[in-house]
């Protein structure tokens, strides 16, 4: 394999960036779907900001993941199938009602905003880079959706409810989070991203705080989906992908 910086392969290089750079491509759709349905106008534009905030950092991402193969960002966006996409399970989870969404959110960037604080002193530059510039907006994601989970749970006898089972809706894919792939592991070694065992414990604390904070509590239930990193997906990544990629497939090589 040829090296990079700090020792790190290409081919490590290109995994790491192309799994986390799916994972904010496809939350990114995933909240531009609220467009024209969120609950209020204020918050639309909230969701549309965050969307593109993510849209922002995976196409820095896949652009650095497609220099292995002389793949540009549109390339990995629209041409793979998802058995290629390596995002996590969580982030591909429909919207459902808004509880379901904040609870998504939450549980993501808490643990995108530990990734990056510790990546932005990395030693690999671009991913460091990369961080230094979205862990501002991380920071942001986090305490929007901190302050809506402290509503929803805190809130009326039917907000609190559908916290609790947006919570039960999403803790199986929790675990996945910190299950590192093989190139993770190799480039932790090198110092370029952390070992994701040494920001679980931090992730757990923000999060066990904020529910106890919110009258909610952990689920009694282990989590225990897993796969995404490895091209296993759920049926829902198949309909969000035939939705994104629908355009740009049925006209190839459009400009405008």
């Amino acid at each position: 394999m040829t090296a990079g910086v700090a020792g790190l392969s290409v081919v490590d290089l290109r995994e790491v960036a192309l799994g986390f750079g799916d994972d904010c491509l496809v939350l990114s759709h995933r909240l531009a779907e609220w467009t024209t349905h969120a609950p209020e106008l204020e918050e639309e534009m909230a969701l549309a900001n965050l969307a593109l905030d993510l849209l922002g950092q995976a196409r820095s991402l896949l652009t650095l993941a497609g220099e292995a193969d002389g793949r540009d960002e549109d390339q990995l966006a629209y041409w793979r199938d998802d058995r290629d996409f390596r995002n996590l399970l969580l982030v591909e989870q429909p919207n459902g009602d808004f509880a379901v969404t904040m609870t998504r959110q939450l549980l993501f960037s808490t643990f995108q905003e530990l990734l990056y604080r510790w990546m932005v002193t990395g030693t690999e530059p671009r991913l460091a880079a990369i961080a230094a510039k979205g862990v501002m907006e991380a920071r942001y994601h986090v305490e929007h959706a901190r302050l809506w989970v402290q509503r929803l749970g805190g809130g009326t006898e039917e907000s609190h409810r559908r916290m609790c089972r947006a919570l039960d809706l999403l803790w199986p894919y929790t675990e996945e989070l910190f299950e590192p792939t093989e190139s993770w592991s190799r480039a932790a070694d090198q110092g370029a991203v952390p070992p994701l065992s040494s920001i679980e414990e931090p992730w757990r604390h923000s999060i066990e705080s904020l529910l106890v904070d919110s009258g909610l509590e952990i689920p009694g239930f282990p989590a225990w989906q897993s796969g995404g990193r490895l091209g296993r997906h759920s049926e829902h990544l198949g309909h969000l992908l035939a939705e994104m990629q629908h355009l740009h497939r049925s006209h190839p090589n459009a400009s405008w």
